[in-house]
């Protein structure tokens, strides 16, 4: 690989590059998209599925909302290169697929539903996959777009799939899918090898003014807008998250049985599933066993926790006399202290407080009360999400994405 061609390659997967990507570097971003999601959907090949999963979107329609979102924002816009500035609900062409909106236009119909009905099947799915991706390139290439307003809803797209690629491996998971079945993602590099870390010493930052949030300019998802100054006082944090052997010390304290260490709503949910330990985990004492790649697995306790609930996680920072970290805290670490060993990018990770809009940006999410933030990103998803500003709203008691958390000193 000669050195410019290692640079374009490291551009096409650095978060913050892609975020100003020019149209020749979205070009290789969106193709690397595909290629991901085309990954990921080669796990559930030859599936039939006879009922709906409680909570996910059958396989063949997530990844058709790839190519749907895609053609939808760009080929079938006419106001496309307006960007944020057009009209969401104006004139659009029509599909390639006469059966395209009905098959997935999220406004369509509900989870399910699409469970229920046949699809498109593996053929044309891939087909119309292969269609919408040339059609976007093409118009890419042929728009000469230079500005941020014409290259928006390229960008959008491109960040639409990325986050959709992380639902594809939360459903693998659920699934759990035979060993063979997840050997090809092996191979692709999409199914990561969680790393072991010991132990080290929280940091301490001292008190300082943030600029919490993203300035204008490329593209910023709503979540991120605006930027705006805090004032975040002297706090200590952990470095890395917290791992399987910590959290092995609050089971084994008898940690889901003490209502001491839970909120209302925590003890609720707690009480109605009767679960004892973190979602696929079937075993915490004497070394904690959970389901991976189809298999029952024995996890490094050094390893970071994995699929545990915004509930689950704050039990346990009250059972070890610490606290979630605030959304400030948290950015302040990933941004100034990598250098001093903040170790982020494995899971996406719970954070104190509820999901809210920042001052001067747009609505979000839709329902404010039943929503928590996470943030950082998770091994699973593209290298394009790990953005240290990046911040996802996900209600406080789902728990089937790549997600742990870490805590800060009370």
């Amino acid at each position: 690989m000669s050195l410019a061609t290692g640079l374009i390659d490291a551009q096409v997967h650095d978060a913050q590059a892609m975020r100003h990507a020019p149209a020749s570097l979205l070009q290789l971003a969106l193709m690397d998209a595909r290629n991901r999601t085309l990954g990921w959907l080669s796990a559930f090949d030859g599936l039939q599925f006879s009922t709906s999963f409680d909570g996910f979107d059958p396989p063949w329609w997530l990844a058709g909302q790839a190519g749907w979102y895609q053609e939808f924002w760009v080929a079938r816009h006419v106001q496309r290169g307006r960007g944020e500035s057009a009209d969401p609900g104006g004139l659009r062409l029509a599909s390639l697929h006469r059966q395209a909106d009905a098959w997935f236009d999220p406004a369509a119909g509900n989870r399910a539903a699409r469970w229920r009905q046949p699809g498109p099947g593996a053929e044309v799915l891939r087909q119309y996959l292969a269609d919408t991706l040339d059609t976007t390139l093409d118009l890419l290439e042929k728009s000469g777009a230079s500005d941020d307003a014409a290259l928006h809803v390229f960008r959008q797209a491109l960040h639409h799939e990325d986050r959709l690629g992380e639902q594809l491996a939360a459903l693998v998971q659920a699934l759990d899918l035979a060993p063979e079945r997840h050997q090809p993602l092996l191979d692709r590099g999409l199914w990561p090898a969680m790393p072991t870390r010991p132990r080290r010493d929280p940091l301490v930052l001292g008190g300082q003014r943030l600029m919490l949030g993203a300035v204008p300019g490329g593209f910023v998802p709503d979540g991120e807008r605006w930027a705006h100054e805090v004032q975040v006082p002297e706090f200590e944090i952990d470095v890395q998250p917290v791992c399987w052997s910590q959290f092995a010390e609050f089971v084994d304290d008898g940690g889901y049985d003490d209502r001491r260490w839970w909120s209302a709503a925590g003890w609720d949910q707690l009480q109605a599933s009767g679960r004892r330990a973190p979602l696929y985990v079937e075993q915490v004492s004497s070394g904690v066993l959970a389901r991976r790649s189809g298999r029952l697995q024995r996890l490094p306790g050094a390893q970071a926790v994995l699929h545990v609930h915004a509930h689950e996680a704050e039990a346990w920072c009250r059972w070890a006399g610490r606290r979630l970290p605030s959304e400030a805290e948290w950015e302040l670490a990933a941004t100034l202290a990598g250098a001093r060993g903040f170790a982020w990018g494995e899971v996406a990770e719970w954070v104190a407080g509820s999901a809210r809009a920042y001052p001067g940006g747009p609505a979000w999410p839709g329902d404010v009360a039943a929503n928590r933030v996470q943030r950082g990103a998770s091994a699973w998803g593209s290298a394009r999400l790990r953005y240290p500003r990046a911040r996802q709203a996900v209600p406080a008691g789902r728990d089937e994405g790549f997600v742990g958390f870490r805590s800060c000193a009370v």
